[in-house]
């Protein structure tokens, strides 16, 4: 009897032993297909952009559990050798990462699904294959944090160039409206044509009431010429004065929503995720929504603004400290 049931467990053991060899390539297999290689294709230049997109790498490293390929590429990377060294590692998805990154992206082969990130805009009919992230914040993000900081905003006035964000507008429209906020969108395809718009839009603001707000848009928004003219009317007459860059916070504007680095890079890797799996992925640029945010303090203060324990919520804080 006890030969028996020594019989018997011995059987189970070797049936599970069995079922185990069965299911351990299959398992294999499907780790494989849940998490890919994912190749990131990141500019090869120096400090402070380079610290920038080793933050979003790693966040990408992050999302996707290390099985990871990073390649740092210059505006003349040779696509053929690291096209071969793609297919070498197997990679299903790329991560394309600034102006060199999409460079590089767009020469491989069209069977590898691209997802690009680190650019401020390219232009729409560039994008029609990838899913692009722009580091523009999403203004549903921007115009609820004006909201939220002077709700007696009731307008949103901005200068742009249709070539480079029209797709921005288009969102801008919606979250206005969202917001109970009209937008005021004027168009300028060069600097002198912004600076007769600027004139024109500065002259009808109503303090507390309006506000104007400062795209990345290189043909509208100039640092040396534009910039100091607004800052300077946005104080003589208070008005409300927000901004796509922190650079802009730095020298005046009320506030900024910047990219969140480390989390991009984990959106970035999960939309590589998902592209790699074969499923349908949004395509054209799609807005920055991963934000942190930066604020003037003595901007707040001329405009009669009490920012109380809010401030304790902020990322960065001008004048610095």
């Amino acid at each position: 009897m006890r030969a028996a049931t020594g019989n018997r467990h011995l059987w189970a053991g070797r049936r599970a032993f069995v079922r185990a060899l069965a299911l351990a390539p299959v398992s294999a297999a499907f780790a494989a297909e849940t998490n890919p290689t994912i190749a990131v294709l990141y500019p090869d230049i120096g400090e402070p952009y380079r610290s920038v997109f080793t933050k979003i790498l790693e966040g990408i490293e992050q999302q996707n559990r290390g099985r990871v390929a990073s390649f740092p590429v210059g505006p003349t990377a040779a696509a053929a050798e690291l096209g071969a060294e793609l297919r070498r590692r197997e990679v299903r998805a790329v991560v394309a990462l600034g102006r060199n990154g999409l460079r590089a992206a767009a020469a491989l082969e069209r069977t590898l699904a691209v997802v690009a990130g680190g650019v401020l805009a390219v232009p729409e009919g560039d994008v029609r294959e990838m899913a692009v992230h722009s580091l523009t914040p999403d203004p549903a993000l921007l115009f609820a944090r004006l909201r939220a900081l002077v709700p007696t905003t009731r307008r949103v006035s901005v200068v742009i160039d249709p070539r480079q964000n029209a797709w921005l507008i288009r969102l801008a429209r919606d979250a206005a409206r969202a917001q109970g906020l009209e937008l005021q969108a004027i168009e300028a395809e060069d600097l002198k044509s912004a600076l007769r718009a600027y004139q024109s839009v500065v002259a009808s603001l109503e303090p507390r009431r309006d506000a104007l707000w400062l795209p990345h848009d290189s043909s509208t928004v100039d640092d040396s010429v534009v910039l100091p003219v607004v800052l300077q009317e946005a104080w003589d007459r208070s008005f409300t004065v927000i901004s796509s860059s922190v650079a802009h916070v730095r020298r005046g504007a009320l506030f900024s929503l910047y990219p969140d680095n480390l989390a991009l890079g984990r959106r970035l890797g999960t939309a590589a995720l998902a592209a790699a799996a074969g499923g349908g992925r949004a395509t054209g640029v799609q807005p920055l929504k991963d934000v942190l945010i930066a604020v003037n303090v003595r901007a707040a203060s001329h405009l009669g603004l009490s920012l109380g324990g809010a401030q304790h919520g902020f990322d960065m804080v001008f004048p610095e400290s």
